[in-house]
């Protein structure tokens, strides 16, 4: 079993940053890949980023590309998302996921291959 509990959401005018902070606890973190997802009212969850369960490898919406980072710290069980130039599109709440995969490059993308989630944390950004 592994809890993921999100936080660093807020209130945010375009072009602002935000970094958001995803607390993971169980077993084995280190061996789960993680990612980051996203869910407008009324809209399907959609993928944001994802990360290895090395670090070594990451993938990212175009949508977000180039203005979102994401990393890990295996020392601290902690997966960040770091979120720049945003804009009022990005508004959602954010879910931060854990997925058991069997190779340390793995990066999957749907939501279905995900085994875990966090609660959400809201981000509004104001244009």
């Amino acid at each position: 079993q592994v809890q993921l509990v999100e936080s660093g959401g807020g209130l945010v005018q375009a072009g602002g940053s935000l970094r958001l902070s995803c607390a993971a606890s169980g077993r084995a973190f280190s061996r789960y890949a993680m990612a980051w997802f996203r869910q407008a009212p009324g809209k399907e969850r959609d993928f944001v980023a994802t990360i290895s369960w090395s670090g070594s490898s990451t993938y990212y919406a175009d949508s977000v590309k180039g203005r979102v980072t994401i990393s890990r710290d295996n020392a601290k069980n902690t997966v960040y998302l770091q979120m720049n130039s945003l804009k009022p599109e990005d508004t959602a709440v954010y879910y931060c996921a854990a997925a058991r995969v069997s190779r340390s490059y793995q990066t999957p993308i749907v939501p279905r291959e995900y085994d875990y989630w966090g609660q959400g944390t809201q981000v509004t950004v104001s244009s």
